[in-house]
Protein backbone atom coordinates (compact mmCIF):
# COMPACT_ATOMS: atom_id res chain seq x y z
CA UNK A 1 0.00 0.00 0.00
CA UNK A 2 1.41 3.39 -1.01
CA UNK A 3 1.96 5.87 1.78
CA UNK A 4 2.56 9.57 2.22
CA UNK A 5 5.60 11.04 3.93
CA UNK A 6 5.92 14.56 5.26
CA UNK A 7 9.65 15.39 5.12
CA UNK A 8 10.73 18.83 6.26
CA UNK A 9 13.49 21.06 7.48
CA UNK A 10 12.72 23.84 9.92
CA UNK A 11 14.94 26.37 11.68
CA UNK A 12 14.18 27.79 15.12
CA UNK A 13 16.15 30.61 16.70
CA UNK A 14 16.78 33.93 15.01
CA UNK A 15 14.99 34.32 11.68
CA UNK A 16 13.96 37.14 9.38
CA UNK A 17 10.40 38.05 10.41
CA UNK A 18 8.33 41.00 9.18
CA UNK A 19 11.32 43.01 7.98
CA UNK A 20 13.61 42.38 10.94
CA UNK A 21 15.28 39.71 13.01
CA UNK A 22 13.03 37.86 15.44
CA UNK A 23 13.47 34.75 17.54
CA UNK A 24 11.28 31.73 16.87
CA UNK A 25 10.88 29.02 19.52
CA UNK A 26 9.68 26.72 16.75
CA UNK A 27 10.58 27.07 13.09
CA UNK A 28 7.90 28.10 10.60
CA UNK A 29 7.90 24.79 8.75
CA UNK A 30 7.46 22.91 12.02
CA UNK A 31 4.30 24.95 12.63
CA UNK A 32 3.03 24.01 9.15
CA UNK A 33 3.84 20.34 9.77
CA UNK A 34 1.77 20.39 12.98
CA UNK A 35 -1.19 21.57 10.88
CA UNK A 36 -0.49 18.91 8.23
CA UNK A 37 -0.47 16.17 10.89
CA UNK A 38 -4.07 17.09 11.75
CA UNK A 39 -5.14 17.18 8.09
CA UNK A 40 -3.28 13.97 7.17
CA UNK A 41 -3.67 11.68 10.18
CA UNK A 42 -1.50 8.58 10.15
CA UNK A 43 1.00 10.13 7.73
CA UNK A 44 4.65 9.45 8.52
CA UNK A 45 6.79 12.47 9.36
CA UNK A 46 10.56 12.83 8.95
CA UNK A 47 12.46 15.88 10.10
CA UNK A 48 15.53 16.59 7.95
CA UNK A 49 18.35 17.50 10.34
CA UNK A 50 21.96 18.16 9.42
CA UNK A 51 24.51 16.24 11.49
CA UNK A 52 26.05 19.59 12.41
CA UNK A 53 23.28 21.91 13.50
CA UNK A 54 22.93 25.27 11.83
CA UNK A 55 23.67 28.30 14.04
CA UNK A 56 20.73 29.84 15.90
CA UNK A 57 22.06 33.39 15.48
CA UNK A 58 20.74 34.93 12.25
CA UNK A 59 23.93 36.48 10.91
CA UNK A 60 25.93 33.29 11.54
CA UNK A 61 23.16 31.25 9.92
CA UNK A 62 23.02 33.29 6.73
CA UNK A 63 26.82 33.19 6.46
CA UNK A 64 26.78 29.38 6.68
CA UNK A 65 23.83 29.10 4.28
CA UNK A 66 25.52 31.38 1.75
CA UNK A 67 28.82 29.47 2.00
CA UNK A 68 27.06 26.12 1.55
CA UNK A 69 25.17 27.41 -1.48
CA UNK A 70 28.33 28.76 -3.13
CA UNK A 71 30.16 25.46 -2.48
CA UNK A 72 27.12 23.40 -3.53
CA UNK A 73 27.67 21.61 -0.23
CA UNK A 74 25.74 18.53 0.73
CA UNK A 75 26.01 18.47 4.52
CA UNK A 76 25.72 15.10 6.23
CA UNK A 77 22.39 14.38 7.88
CA UNK A 78 21.85 13.27 11.46
CA UNK A 79 19.55 10.45 10.26
CA UNK A 80 17.78 9.22 7.16
CA UNK A 81 14.22 8.15 6.53
CA UNK A 82 13.62 4.41 6.74
CA UNK A 83 12.32 2.62 3.65
CA UNK A 84 11.70 5.62 1.39
CA UNK A 85 10.52 3.29 -1.37
CA UNK A 86 7.24 2.72 0.51
CA UNK A 87 6.10 6.30 -0.12
CA UNK A 88 4.27 7.37 -3.26
CA UNK A 89 3.82 10.99 -2.16
CA UNK A 90 6.31 13.17 -0.31
CA UNK A 91 5.09 16.46 1.12
CA UNK A 92 8.35 18.39 1.31
CA UNK A 93 8.77 21.47 3.48
CA UNK A 94 11.67 23.91 3.65
CA UNK A 95 12.49 27.59 4.11
CA UNK A 96 13.78 29.64 1.19
CA UNK A 97 17.45 30.30 1.93
CA UNK A 98 19.31 32.41 -0.61
CA UNK A 99 16.69 31.73 -3.26
CA UNK A 100 16.43 27.95 -2.93
CA UNK A 101 16.21 25.04 -0.51
CA UNK A 102 18.76 24.69 2.29
CA UNK A 103 21.61 22.43 1.24
CA UNK A 104 20.67 19.77 3.80
CA UNK A 105 17.37 19.34 1.91
CA UNK A 106 19.38 18.67 -1.26
CA UNK A 107 21.36 16.05 0.69
CA UNK A 108 18.11 14.32 1.64
CA UNK A 109 16.63 14.46 -1.86
CA UNK A 110 19.76 13.33 -3.69
CA UNK A 111 20.19 10.31 -1.39
CA UNK A 112 17.06 8.65 -2.82
CA UNK A 113 15.35 7.74 -6.06
CA UNK A 114 12.10 9.69 -6.44
CA UNK A 115 11.24 8.74 -10.02
CA UNK A 116 7.55 7.90 -10.34
CA UNK A 117 6.71 9.52 -7.01
CA UNK A 118 4.90 12.79 -6.36
CA UNK A 119 6.65 15.52 -4.43
CA UNK A 120 4.41 18.27 -3.10
CA UNK A 121 6.59 21.14 -1.89
CA UNK A 122 5.76 23.82 0.62
CA UNK A 123 8.10 26.69 1.30
CA UNK A 124 8.22 29.43 3.90
CA UNK A 125 9.82 32.79 3.19
CA UNK A 126 9.54 36.46 3.98
CA UNK A 127 8.98 37.78 0.47
CA UNK A 128 11.00 35.66 -1.95
CA UNK A 129 8.44 32.92 -2.57
CA UNK A 130 9.83 29.71 -4.01
CA UNK A 131 12.80 31.47 -5.63
CA UNK A 132 14.49 28.89 -7.87
CA UNK A 133 13.65 25.99 -5.55
CA UNK A 134 11.01 24.40 -7.81
CA UNK A 135 13.44 24.28 -10.73
CA UNK A 136 16.16 22.99 -8.38
CA UNK A 137 13.74 20.38 -7.01
CA UNK A 138 13.04 19.08 -10.52
CA UNK A 139 16.78 18.78 -11.17
CA UNK A 140 17.41 17.00 -7.87
CA UNK A 141 14.56 14.53 -8.39
CA UNK A 142 14.57 13.41 -12.03
CA UNK A 143 11.45 11.50 -13.01
CA UNK A 144 9.43 12.71 -10.02
CA UNK A 145 6.10 14.44 -10.47
CA UNK A 146 6.43 17.85 -8.81
CA UNK A 147 2.98 18.93 -7.65
CA UNK A 148 1.82 22.50 -7.42
CA UNK A 149 3.39 23.79 -4.26
CA UNK A 150 2.43 26.11 -1.45
CA UNK A 151 4.47 29.21 -0.70
CA UNK A 152 3.76 30.88 2.65
CA UNK A 153 5.10 33.92 4.40
CA UNK A 154 6.76 32.49 7.48
CA UNK A 155 5.35 35.26 9.64
CA UNK A 156 1.83 34.16 8.58
CA UNK A 157 2.02 30.38 9.14
CA UNK A 158 0.08 30.44 12.40
CA UNK A 159 -2.97 31.81 10.56
CA UNK A 160 -2.52 29.93 7.27
CA UNK A 161 -4.97 27.09 7.95
CA UNK A 162 -7.15 27.77 4.88
CA UNK A 163 -4.12 27.96 2.57
CA UNK A 164 -2.73 24.71 3.97
CA UNK A 165 -6.10 22.98 3.67
CA UNK A 166 -6.38 24.16 0.04
CA UNK A 167 -2.88 22.83 -0.67
CA UNK A 168 -3.78 19.39 0.72
CA UNK A 169 -6.99 19.31 -1.33
CA UNK A 170 -4.97 19.70 -4.55
CA UNK A 171 -3.06 16.49 -3.84
CA UNK A 172 -4.19 13.03 -4.82
CA UNK A 173 -3.47 10.95 -1.73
Amino acid sequence: MAKTLIAYFSHAGENWVNGGIGTLKRGNNEVVVDKLRVLLPGTDVFRIEPAKRYPERYQALIDVAKDELRAKARPALAADVANPEQYSTIVLGYPNWWGTMPMCVFTFLEAHQWAGKTIAPFCTHEGSGFGSSLTDLKRACPGANIAQGLSLYGSNVASADKQIEGFIKTLTL
